[in-house]
């Protein structure tokens, strides 16, 4: 990879344990500081309040704020996301003792990087689940409306307009 080209890259963040805009800020400024000098925060949407999602059984979880932001970096996918999973963590984040859509301090996931399509054991781009998620979408589609999304034919907010409709 040339070091020197910076690659667009997107990503979800949200948070459902107060203080959740705390927790969100936090991340942002995380990233902002841990992406120094490879890259930069280039856009961050307005956060949104939104229902948890909750497995069949499962007691309803307290609301989350979701957000997303734009980065600009010459970081690989790989090295991406194990920043984000650092950010996490450090905002004491852990995946293994939460269960799947546990409440969580801090969540960042990478939607989309460039153009680019990966399936790799860990990382999956464009997230897998992003296309089935307003609480994805509709911050997204605030700041990268027309990033078309990759092995589709439409773009982010082609993909809301979509989602919305059904």
């Amino acid at each position: 990879m040339d070091h020197g080209k910076l690659n667009r890259a997107c990503i979800a963040i949200g948070s459902n344990i107060e203080p959740r805009a705390e927790h969100l800020h936090a991340g942002i400024e995380s990233l902002r500081v841990k992406l120094a000098p490879r890259g930069s925060v280039v856009a961050v949407s307005t956060f949104l309040e939104t229902r948890a999602v909750v497995l069949p059984g499962q007691a309803p979880g307290s609301p989350y704020l979701n957000g997303a932001c734009v980065i600009e970096t010459s970081c690989s996918p790989q090295e991406l996301l194990a920043l984000c999973l650092e950010i996490e963590r450090s905002r004491g984040r852990d995946r293994h003792a939460e269960g799947r859509w546990g409440a969580r301090t801090l969540d960042l996931d990478l939607l989309l990087f460039d153009a680019r399509v990966i399936h790799e054991p860990g990382l999956e781009i464009p997230h897998p689940r992003m296309l089935q998620r307003l609480f994805v979408l509709e911050p997204l589609a605030e700041i990268a409306g027309d990033w078309m999304v990759p092995g589709t034919d439409k773009d982010v907010r082609q993909h809301l307009d979509t989602l919305r409709a059904t």
